[in-house]
This record gives C-alpha cells, structure tokens and sequence, in this order.
C-alpha cells in the first residue's frame, strides 16, 4: 500500500475515533500518522511533528505512557533525519528512559539501537 493510501486510511480512523469520543484511538491514530508522514517530503516533517504533539497531548490526558514513549521515539527519529541531533538525542533518551521504567524490553531494544545512530 502506498504511503498516501495509508495516511488517509489512518485520518478516516482518526475522524471515526473522534465522532466516537474514543481518545486512546485517535491519539494511536495521530501517532501513526506523525510516523507516516515523517517519512514523506521535508514538507510534511512539519505536519508530523504536529500529529506526534497532539498524539503526546492526548496520551498525556489520558495516562498512555506506552504511546508517550512511541511518540519521544518518533520524535527523535524525525529530528534525526532532519540533522537536528540534538533535539532528537533528548527525545530518544526521553523514550528510552520510559521504555526503561516500564520494563518493555523490545521497544527499548529498537530505540536504543536508533539513539546510538544518532
């Protein structure tokens, strides 16, 4: 599937979850949105950082470490391919250090191997 199929998959998810009031799915569905379009144009680098802060601010209301943690990650990858290291250090080391409290070992795993890349 190409990436613009996918995003706009993911908005009608994100319109569904928010005429719902399910707030744990839309702030997934921003987070995978700030993702896809992190990987588009330097023009959509903008656009992802807004889908990555309104997925924290969300996750943040509603308690969901795990997807906080996601989004530091996503953030910092996305600092990183735009050369801003460090920015996108404090980030991965914010998500790690979550990962790390919360004992998920696989995650963490994945986002210190994209810190040391840095």
């Amino acid at each position: 599937m190409r990436r613009s199929e996918c995003k706009n998959r993911w908005r009608r998810a994100l319109d569904r979850a928010r005429k719902s009031k399910e707030r744990g799915q839309a702030a997934w569905a921003l987070r995978l949105l700030g993702e896809i379009s992190s990987h588009d144009a330097a023009t959509e680098a903008e656009k992802a950082e807004e889908y990555y802060d309104q997925a924290v601010t969300l996750a943040e209301e509603l308690g969901m470490r795990p997807l906080i943690a996601h989004c530091h990650v996503g953030i910092g990858k996305l600092y990183k391919r735009s050369g801003e290291l460090r920015l996108a250090k404090e980030h991965l080391n914010d998500g790690i250090a979550m990962m790390r409290e919360m004992k998920v070992e696989l995650w963490l795993e994945r986002a210190k191997a994209e810190l040391k890349g840095s």
